[in-house]
Parts: C-alpha cells; sequence; structure tokens
C-alpha cells in the first residue's frame, strides 16, 4: 500500500510488520459474540517491543538531521516510551538522558534498570509533579549544552506530531493485513494515553479507505482533557497526509481509569488473567490492561455482537514487574 508520508528524516527502527493475530480462546471465553484480533506491537524488535518505537523513528531521524549528540526525554518510572527511547539511542549511537517521575524507589525498579542497562543516564525526580519533571528536563539540557553537547528533547510519550505520523503508518500497515486476510475491521480498541497513537491510527486507516471506528481508553487523563490534544494531532496530521479526519469520529471512554494513571483496578487484573490463560499473551496491568478491560466489558455486555475487533497491544510488558 501506497505511503502518504512527506520526505521526514527517519532512522529505522523496524524490521517488518508487527503481527495481526486471531485470539479465538479469547473470543470464545467472551462468549463468541464478537471476532476479536489483536495487533502485537509488543513484539516490535527492540528491548521487549512497544508501538513508541515507531514515534521514535522520527524523532531519532529529526534529531540525527539535526546534528544531536544526545536524546533526552522524560516520563515516569514504568514508561515504555523512556525504556524504548533508551533502546533507540543505542542502536543510532546517541547518548540518552532520562528524566523520570520519582520519588525514587530503592531498589530501582525493573524498567529503570533496563535504562540503565541501555546506556542511557537516568535522572529521578523527587516527586510524581509533572512541572518538577519539566523544570529537571530544562536543567539537563542546559548542561549538556554547557558541556558543549548538542541534545535533542523528544517529547513525553513521543506523542507529537512527527512521533504520531508513525502511527499513521501502523495505521496503514494493518489495514494492508487485513486486506491481505478478507478481514472487514469494525473497531480498533487502545489504550489512550497522549493520544498521539489514536490521531494517527485514525489518519492511516482513512487514508487506506478502512471505515473502523478507533476507540480510544483513557488511561492516564480524562476524555475531557485528553481530546483537545486529539484534535489537535488529527489537523496537523491530516495536513501532512492530506486526509482530514472528522473530530466528531473521535471516541473516548473514561470507564477504565480507575483512581488514576499507574494505579491498578480489579476489572484490569480480570483482564489480564483472561488473556493470559486464554492465549498465552501478558499485557502490562496500569495500562494496555485498562483498555482491554473495556473491550471485556463491552463484549459481554453485547455492544460488540457481530463486530470484528482488533485490539491494540502497545507494548509494556515489563510494567508487570513493577511495585505499584
Amino acid at each position: 500500500m501506497p505511503s502518504p508520508i512527506p520526505d521526514l528524516p527517519r532512522f529505522a527502527l523496524l524490521d517488518g510488520p508487527s503481527p495481526l493475530q486471531p485470539l479465538a480462546r479469547f473470543s470464545a471465553a467472551l462468549g463468541g459474540r464478537a471476532e476479536i484480533w489483536i495487533k502485537r506491537e509488543d513484539l516490535l524488535p527492540l528491548a521487549f517491543g512497544g508501538n513508541k518505537l515507531r514515534n521514535l523513528e522520527f524523532y531519532l531521524g529529526a534529531a540525527m538531521a539535526d546534528g544531536a549528540d544526545t536524546l533526552v526525554t522524560s516520563g515516569r518510572r514504568w514508561s515504555n516510551h523512556c525504556r524504548l527511547t533508551a533502546a533507540a539511542g543505542a542502536k543510532a549511537g546517541l547518548a540518552v538522558h532520562l528524566i523520570l517521575s520519582g520519588a525514587p524507589i530503592d531498589p530501582p525498579g525493573p524498567n529503570q534498570r533496563l535504562d540503565e542497562l541501555l546506556g542511557a543516564t537516568v535522572h529521578v525526580t523527587a516527586t510524581a509533579d509533572r512541572s518538577e519533571r519539566e523544570a529537571r528536563v530544562a536543567s539537563v539540557v542546559d548542561e549538556l549544552r554547557g558541556q558543549g553537547g548538542r541534545p535533542y528533547v523528544v517529547p513525553v510519550g513521543g506523542s507529537g506530531v512527527a512521533g504520531a505520523f508513525g502511527q499513521v503508518l501502523a495505521g496503514l500497515e494493518v489495514a494492508g493485513q487485513a486486506s491481505d486476510r478478507g478481514l472487514a475491521i469494525n473497531d480498533v480498541v487502545l489504550a489512550s494515553a497522549t493520544g498521539g497513537t489514536q490521531a494517527g491510527l485514525m489518519i492511516g486507516l482513512q487514508v487506506a479507505g478502512l471505515d473502523a471506528r478507533v476507540l480510544g481508553v483513557a488511561v492516564a487523563h480524562p476524555p475531557d482533557e485528553l481530546r483537545p490534544a486529539i484534535t489537535a494531532l488529527l489537523a496537523s496530521l491530516g495536513e501532512l497526509a492530506g486526509s482530514r479526519v472528522d473530530v466528531s469520529k473521535i471516541e473516548l471512554d473514561g470507564s477504565q481509569l480507575g483512581a488514576g494513571y499507574g494505579r491498578e483496578t480489579p476489572s484490569a487484573q480480570e483482564a489480564m488473567r483472561l488473556l493470559a490463560r486464554s492465549e498465552g499473551i501478558l499485557v502490562d496491568p496500569i495500562y494496555t490492561a485498562k483498555a482491554l478491560a473495556w473491550l471485556v466489558v463491552a463484549a459481554r455486555e453485547g455492544s460488540l455482537d457481530g463486530r470484528t475487533v482488533v485490539f491494540w497491544h502497545a507494548g509494556g510488558t515489563p510494567g508487570l514487574f513493577e511495585p505499584l
């Protein structure tokens, strides 16, 4: 399928499409009334995989085009994006500094240990306050520049316009896989935190001519806070791809947010166990499992009857081992 991507700088991190697989036993466990598939972004090639590698291809391309020698980004201590930035930097030969929201834990959690194993310099803030994290990013950048370095700041989650364009490609990819299988997708269900993946998929599917609903399950912010970010990304991505999506098509559900980002919920725990025990596939308990919990509820209630659904496994499985 032809790509609408303009000539953006890009550094290759993927070695092919992520698998699109049927979930026959999982579907049967939910009553067999919906045909459920899974897009295995967790099987992308670097550092336990994850969809943020798609974003990072374009951010690394931009950084290297700018002559940067260091990537700087931030997130929570279990951040999939931060771990993959460390891996991508290692592959590209760039230094990486990560600012992780605290408070620090002793011993460090598994994701921080992976970040350090991949060669990143890790800075942990004293609290989880976003303003403290942003201030620490600014101070690290100033320090690197003062030492003669050339840092490039990657946005939180890699979800700016350049990175979200990687998700447009993901939309084209899954549409091509569905076409090859004769699969008519009705719904794509995903966890939505910063909105980049959801916006990119909406554009990519439309460019591919696939009229499928993209349902974002809010896992970090309530839908009314997330919707403006998706709206802005749709406008910018649409200009680049030459295909505008009506903002009325943005669908968000906040029913699985629970006590907020990084907090487990009983429904997410149940969904995580059901997928593991029916298909042998693992998801993390605080991000992907919350979207899966929405899917379980919707299937049991009958609102997906007769529909073909793709669940978007964004990765983040090392979060299974994080103390929460």
